[in-house]
């Protein structure tokens, strides 16, 4: 299962492993992604607003007026379709929702309205935004949509916007690393995990540009319009220090299980014995309204999805299921249906691993927002 690629650290993957090393390791394992409308919306906004930065306008009148609503729409629903292919082609997926399409819309102001106050015109909407102003907007930028890189390849990030910082009179005063955020904004400030991603970008442009201007990081968060700046001493020694406890493999690194790991969001739990053990320590197995379980399917009716499931628990630390004896009434719809048909045709009849299935009433609900895999534990040896 060990990995072929070079090994690089990214932000994200540095969170996964502070989380739980397990996690990390799971998820270097090729195992089958899942593909989530939260993160497909997040691209597509990026993609737009990414579009509009690179846009030529060298066939409009400076002082045209009307035209950046109609583009901005046009680039979004683009990048939305191409989202949704690439979505609905995952096997691993919930259900699309069409109806996200006013919030793109929605975080694709938020970040258009940053854009033309970050150029001095606070308070202008788009449909009054001349295409004089926004070339001003495209004089400023440097780079979009690319890729940071330390020289020996170790340390890795996705930029989304570098900008030219100037003072009054127009001349260069430093960069400007600007990260667009689809999701919560903070409340007073940044996360510790988005402080620190914010300050690795800058760390790794100024290790790859020794004749730097200053560089300023920040968080442009659409769903208030808000930039945070990120500061703090560099992270890189700390994130050389992740690379090196990361290197590839073929033993799985330790579980460390707990609230933020086990108890939390994991894409990896059909693969994980640590999860199911620590929830049967605990007591908590099946406690929450929507729980993860480890199921053998007694009866499955095709037509209306009803069926029954017996519950099982661990047998031991590599995830052997035993079976209760306990039976509850179970329907599969939507998503959660055609996730269990696929894994039936593949002549699948042992152990199913149901994520987040609606537990809190007589009949368990297995929906569009469910994971329906083979229970597949990776012991440690």
């Amino acid at each position: 299962m060990g990995e072929e690629r070079p090994h690089t650290l990214s932000p994200s993957a540095w969170n996964r492993y502070e989380t739980c090393p397990r996690m990390y390791w799971l998820s270097r394992q090729k195992l089958p992604r899942k593909a989530g409308m939260a993160a497909s919306l997040g691209t597509a906004v990026h993609a737009s607003v990414e579009d509009l930065l690179q846009v030529d306008l060298s066939g409009l009148k400076p002082n045209k007026t009307h035209w950046l609503p109609e583009m901005a729409e046009k680039f979004l629903k683009q990048r939305w379709e191409e989202e949704k292919e690439v979505f609905h082609a995952t096997p691993r997926r919930p259900m699309w929702k069409e109806k996200e399409w006013d919030k793109a819309k929605k975080m694709q102001r938020g970040a258009i309205k940053m854009l033309l106050e970050f150029v001095g015109a606070k308070g202008l909407t788009p449909l009054k935004t001349t295409v004089a102003i926004w070339k001003s907007l495209l004089s400023r930028v440097i780079a979009v949509e690319g890729e940071l890189r330390t020289k020996d390849n170790r340390l890795m990030g996705r930029l989304d916007m570098l900008f030219a910082d100037v003072d009054s009179n127009g001349n260069l005063k430093g960069w400007i690393v600007a990260d667009l955020k689809t999701g919560r904004a903070p409340e007073e400030e940044l996360k510790p995990e988005v402080q620190r991603q914010l300050l690795l970008y800058r760390d790794i442009l100024l290790s790859n540009n020794e004749n730097a201007p200053p560089v300023k990081t920040e968080g442009w968060y659409t769903a208030n319009s808000t930039r945070y700046t990120a500061n703090g001493p560099s992270v890189l020694d700390d994130a050389l220090a992740a690379w090196e406890a990361t290197k590839p493999t073929e033993k799985p690194l330790e579980a460390t299980p707990g609230q933020s790991s086990c108890g939390g969001f994991c894409d990896w739990k059909a693969w994980c014995p640590h999860w199911w053990n620590w929830r049967a320590k605990n007591g908590t197995l099946g406690s929450d309204d929507f729980s993860d379980s480890v199921i053998l399917l007694h009866h499955f009716d095709e037509v209306n999805g009803s069926g029954v499931a017996e519950l099982c628990e661990p047998a031991n630390a590599e995830g052997r299921p035993m079976p209760t004896g306990l039976q509850v009434p179970i329907t599969f719809d939507g998503r959660g249906k055609e996730a269990l048909q696929e894994l039936l045709a593949t002549g699948h009849q042992g152990p199913i691993f149901i994520g987040s299935a609606m537990t809190n009433r007589e009949t368990w609900r297995v929906g569009h927002w469910c994971d329906v895999l083979a229970w597949s534990p990776i012991s440690d040896a």
